[in-house]
Formats: C-alpha cells, sequence, structure tokens
C-alpha cells in the first residue's frame, strides 16, 4: 500500500501563502476599522435621568449656598453651631451626592464617586476638628471643604444644574407669603345669601 506524501513545500510557495495571509489580514482589520460607527451617537444622559440628577443638585446647591455661613462660624470658632450646620441642613449631602452618581454617565461615575468621598471625608474632618475643638484643624478642614465642593460641582452636568436653579426659583416662588392689601385694595364683599 502507498502513502502519498505531500511535496516538500518550495521555498516561494510559503512566501506567497504568507504574503496571501498578510494581505487577507490587512483587508479584515480595514473592514472592521471602517465598520459603522460613525452613526452612533454619543453616550448621554436620558431626560428622565436629567431630571433626577437636577432634583439632587438643588439640595446640593443648597449646602453649598451655606459655606459661607459655614466660614463664619469657622472663624469664629464656633464649635456647636460649626456642627450644627453639619449635621443639619447638610446632612443630606451625602446621599445627594449618591443619586446623582448613580444617574450620571458610567464613564464619569468613578471620578464623582471618588470627589463626593473626598467632600464626605473633609465634612467628617471638620465635624471632628469642631468636637475636638481644634481651631487649626477647623480653619485647614473648611479649605478641604469648600475645594470639595468645588471640585464636586465640576462633575454635575451643566444642564442639570440649570434646571436645579430653575426649579429652586419656582419652588421660592410658590412659597412666598402673599402681600398684605394696600388701602387702595377694595375690601372683600360678603356673598349675597341664597334667599335675598
Amino acid at each position: 500500500m502507498a502513502v502519498a506524501s505531500n511535496p516538500p513545500l518550495s521555498p516561494m510557495g510559503g512566501l506567497r501563502r504568507l504574503g496571501l495571509l498578510v494581505v487577507a489580514l490587512l483587508l479584515s482589520l480595514s473592514l472592521v476599522a471602517c465598520s459603522g460607527d460613525q452613526g452612533r451617537r454619543p453616550p448621554s444622559i436620558s431626560p428622565q435621568d436629567m431630571t433626577l440628577i437636577a432634583r439632587q443638585t438643588e439640595g446640593f446647591l443648597a449646602a453649598k449656598d451655606r459655606l459661607p455661613e459655614l466660614a463664619d462660624l469657622v472663624n469664629a470658632r464656633d464649635w456647636v453651631f460649626t456642627r450644627n450646620l453639619i449635621h443639619g441642613p447638610m446632612q443630606d449631602l451625602g446621599r445627594e451626592m449618591l443619586y446623582i452618581n448613580q444617574r450620571l454617565l458610567p464613564a464619569d461615575r468613578a471620578e464623582a464617586t471618588h470627589r463626593a468621598n473626598a467632600l464626605k471625608a473633609s465634612l467628617a474632618d471638620l465635624d471632628e476638628a469642631a468636637r475636638l475643638q481644634d481651631g487649626d484643624g477647623l480653619r485647614k478642614s473648611y479649605i478641604k471643604v469648600a475645594t470639595g465642593f468645588s471640585a464636586y460641582a465640576e462633575v454635575i452636568p451643566a444642564e442639570a444644574v440649570s434646571l436645579a436653579q430653575t426649579f429652586a426659583s419656582e419652588a421660592k416662588v410658590s412659597h412666598a407669603v402673599p402681600q398684605a392689601p394696600s388701602a387702595s385694595t377694595p375690601a372683600p364683599q360678603p356673598l349675597a345669601s341664597a334667599g335675598a
């Protein structure tokens, strides 16, 4: 029984096959590089998520607006009211940043979480310095808190900040106390009775 054997490869045939393999590889890479990704839009935050971010941003901005008051308390070394401000109006800050972070684009979440954690840690340091009545520590921690607020504000989408400011101004209008009637305002007239 004769076994068929393959003829030995010539050096030119091997080079030809290698050349064809390289050409096929280059063609496939160029096709992958030119695939239809041009029509794909960059990822964006949905309108529902943007509204949720804006609602939480409203609370974040309200806490940030209290920084001048906190600075006055730190400068006066008012230990008790410094802690009251941290545990009162600023106590929901961590929750608000967590909700914001959950709705951001996945690529932005790690940085937002890092900045939120840094801000929470500096608030905890400020609280501890006030508890220990450490004036120097209080001042240094306040600087970190103010820097932390500014750093975290940079990760909030501008659209959410704008919406939050709109929500806050609408809330102020709806909670406004009606003005007292002036002397030129006519007095209300009693309702006519049904029997008259």
